[in-house]
């Protein structure tokens, strides 16, 4: 289901760039510019995420990436609702998670955009976030697999959200989940070959 649309067209057209170009913005390079630990794209997995910022062990870049990674999704949700209403909010968190997986800044090859796919949830109804945040943390804790973990609480984030009485969101999040299964298609691949990367590994 959708909520309903009574945002002018322009207006949500509007909203979608402005949450695009602020998803875009890729945090996790500027964070490994500032610690000075080089290119990210050339260190582990090569993706501008905070897990990969992570395995260059600076606790502090990596999570200062996922705190900003978050933050531009909840902001561009939360100042889309404000201004317009939960049809806007819905089109900003998708547009921000698409990029940040698809910036214009790095010719389109961004990250996997499971922190900005968060901050997006918790904006958007922080008990359906704050379900997906535990769906994360329960599965990293038993298998140590970032990716892993990021499929699941996508996965049962629209599940999540239909049973709290949010089924207006369940479209948006569905596609947003089928999003992060799409990105995370290698990291699927080596789950299946057990050559996955565990959360801490450099």
């Amino acid at each position: 289901m959708i909520p309903s649309l009574t945002t002018p067209a322009m207006l949500l057209a509007l909203t979608a760039v402005a949450a695009y170009l602020l998803g875009a913005v890729p945090f996790g390079l500027v964070m490994a510019r500032l610690f000075g630990l080089g290119d990210l794209r050339k260190i582990g997995s090569g993706n501008i995420g905070a897990t990969n910022v992570l395995r260059t062990g600076n606790k502090l870049a990596a999570f200062l990436t996922l705190v900003l990674d978050a933050g531009k999704g909840a902001i561009a949700v939360l100042t889309a609702k404000a201004a317009f209403g939960p049809d806007a909010a819905q089109i900003a968190g998708v547009a921000a998670f698409l990029g940040h997986c698809f910036p214009v800044y790095l010719g389109f090859r961004g990250g996997k955009g499971v922190a900005t796919f968060l901050g997006t949830l918790l904006a958007l109804s922080l008990p359906v976030g704050l379900a997906a945040c535990g769906c994360w943390l329960v599965s990293a804790a038993l298998t140590r697999y970032s990716s892993l973990s990021a499929l699941v609480a996508a996965a049962l984030s629209p599940v999540i959200a239909i049973f709290l009485g949010h089924e207006d969101m369940s479209l948006a999040l569905g596609v947003l989940a089928l999003l992060i299964f799409y990105r995370h298609a290698e990291n699927i691949e080596r789950l299946r070959r057990g050559r996955e990367t565990k959360i801490g590994r450099k």
